[in-house]
């Protein structure tokens, strides 16, 4: 049975789509990593106040300065209620 080139026609169509298809998927993946960046908050990208990607320098710099804080010494409660501006103890509320 020889093969018809509207058959072939229509298979290399069909396998073409499917690949291009296929395509899509991966590329918005890269786009979308980078793009999210640059959107603005009010458009539904990231706030201002969010932390760095993984990978980059600054997302470095602010695991390391959270591991300092980490590691320093808890203060003593003196120092907590001397931070207390209004000098009087609340009561609790029953």
């Amino acid at each position: 049975m020889p093969i018809n080139t509207r058959q072939l026609a229509t298979v290399l169509a069909v396998a073409l789509l499917a690949s291009g298809l296929g395509a899509c998927g991966t590329i918005n993946e890269k786009l979308a990593d980078g793009m999210g960046d640059y959107i603005p908050h009010w458009l539904g990208g990231l706030p201002a106040d969010a932390p760095p990607r993984p990978g980059t320098a600054k997302y470095e710099e602010l695991m390391r300065e959270r591991e300092k804080k980490r590691l320093e010494p808890a203060p003593a409660k003196d120092e907590a209620e001397a931070g207390n501006s209004s000098g009087t103890t609340l009561e609790p509320v029953h």
